[in-house]
């Protein structure tokens, strides 16, 4: 008999899928999650037992066993339900919650002082210091000629004197509540006379107008935004005048059309009135860097020898030292304000006084200085620097990463951030990583969250790592953390 033969074979249709049946799976799939008993005996939750708590591994476990359940129950088939499968999940969750919340990271976006990544690092003789007063007593408040107590702050009164000229000097702990103290202590229920183009506002949106009003001081605004002349503070100036402020516009600048006062003729016209002078430095600088291409920025022993009485920066910023604030002046101001109950409130530790007497030692070698604190070390670096840099990073990256990211040195300046000279840029180069089958923003996010976070910065389709703000021995843990984020079993995980 003869066959036909079909031009086409109908194919089968597949049978609708049993509502039933598919919830019968869940519920096998769901019974077959194993007990948390044999999870935390699995490896790799095994062999976390013995240097971490029971009751985080157990609590890890159980998180582990809940999300499975949900993806089950959300149509996942594909979940490993073995005790070492969920053990692993376990495993990555407890190391999580073990590692510390607040960590070194690697900071490659080129800007110095990034408030974000803690601002300016400190020297190895600042660590050292903290270091050694941490493991046990020290001379804190204890004289050790006398024998009786002493003051915390002696220890850095001397250096900063003899650092700025000034006649006295204090510390607390940022410069924000130095100059909460000092208003405080020195015009309470009075007014303090500012220019309306120094009113400014630093990070957290904490403005000198409301610092004021925080101490119980009244602000007599003067001027105009771009222009103020010396007859606006003298024409100001009544009964209630406690302060004539001048704040340093050290995170902004008002170009074009303008007219300031001096430090020198404010002081002027407070000896005229008898009424003191202070000025918020803001960063505040030891040195002079203009020598290495950076604008001329007033000094604090600028301030002091123009008479001002009171003068307050920060510690973290271009001094290169620990977070605090530094109030340097007149012995009669400082006393004023070192005796304010609030002067308690703000005190500085001794980690801190410790750091940042280490700090203010070096410089009494500017040279010194600029060759052990980190800050000004990558202030004065040139830009061939950074290029010799940029190329030995971008050949170990380039051997390390092969076909996974293209490679690249660009030109690309620097920031100093921080507040800190707001229109400067350091000229200078970075490595450009263009990654392969995954997003720049994807890569972005993996390094930030590896175990030693990588901070970057994403520009046109590519992650910019800037050298200048690499520290000693931090390319290799920059290459490997790259090597582990382009890894092609991240994005199966």
């Amino acid at each position: 008999m003869a066959s036909i033969v079909l031009p086409f074979q109908l194919a089968k249709t597949p049978p609708l899928p049993d509502p039933t049946m598919a919830m019968m799976t869940k519920n096998d799939l769901l019974r077959e999650l194993p007990a948390i008993d044999r999870i935390l005996h699995a490896p790799p939750l095994a062999e976390m037992a013995e240097d971490s708590p029971h009751t985080l591994l157990l609590e890890a476990a159980q998180e582990a066993v809940a999300e499975v359940r949900r993806e089950i129950l959300a149509g996942g088939q594909e979940c490993d339900l073995s005790p070492q499968g969920i053990a692993r999940r376990a495993a990555v969750l407890a190391r999580t919650r073990l590692a510390p919340s607040l960590r070194p990271a690697i900071n490659a976006t080129g800007t110095l002082l990034h408030t974000n990544l803690g601002r300016a690092p400190l020297s190895e003789a600042a660590l050292a210091a903290a270091a050694a007063v941490a493991r046990g007593y020290s001379n804190l408040e204890f004289d050790l000629e006398s024998g009786e107590r002493g003051h915390r702050y002696t220890h850095i009164e001397r250096l900063l004197c003899r650092l700025t000229g000034a006649e006295a000097a204090t510390v607390v702990n940022n410069n924000a509540g130095a100059v909460l103290l000092a208003l405080t202590a020195l015009g309470r229920n009075r007014e303090a006379i500012v220019s309306r183009g120094e009113l400014v506002e630093i990070g957290g949106a904490f403005r000198i107008p409301d610092v004021m009003a925080a101490g119980g001081v009244r602000l007599r605004e003067v001027g105009t935004t771009n222009k103020t002349h010396l007859s606006d503070y003298r024409e100001a100036i009544g009964e209630e005048t406690a302060l004539l402020l001048k704040v340093h516009t050290s995170n902004y600048r008002i170009v074009g059309f303008t007219s300031s006062v001096s430090a020198a003729e404010l002081v002027g016209l407070g000896r005229q009135h008898d009424i003191p002078v202070m000025e918020d430095l803001g960063s505040g600088m030891l040195l002079d860097l203009s020598p290495f291409g950076l604008p001329r920025e007033p000094t604090v022993a600028e301030a002091v020898s123009a008479g001002i009485d009171v003068v307050t920066f920060s510690g973290d910023k271009l001094l290169g030292g620990p977070q605090a604030g530094l109030i340097v002046g007149r012995k009669s101001a400082i006393e004023a304000i070192r005796s304010h109950p609030m002067a308690r409130a703000l005190r500085s530790d001794k980690l801190t006084l410790a750091a940042l007497e280490a700090t203010l030692r070096a410089y009494l070698d500017p040279q010194g200085a600029l060759r052990e604190i980190p800050v000004l070390r990558m202030l004065a670096a040139p830009a061939e620097e950074i290029r010799k840099r940029s190329l030995r990073l971008s050949r170990k990256l380039r051997r390390a990463l092969g076909e996974k990211a293209g490679v690249e040195i660009v030109a690309e300046p620097s920031q100093v951030g921080g507040g800190a000279l707001p229109l400067t840029l350091l000229p200078g180069y970075a490595v450009a990583v263009t990654p392969q089958g995954i997003s720049v923003d994807s890569l972005a996010a993996r390094l930030r969250l590896g175990e030693v976070p990588v901070i970057g910065r994403v520009q046109e389709n590519r992650l910019l790592l800037n050298p200048r703000t690499l520290q000693a021995g931090e390319e290799e843990p920059l290459v490997s953390a790259l090597c582990a984020a382009l890894k092609e079993d991240r994005s199966s995980r």
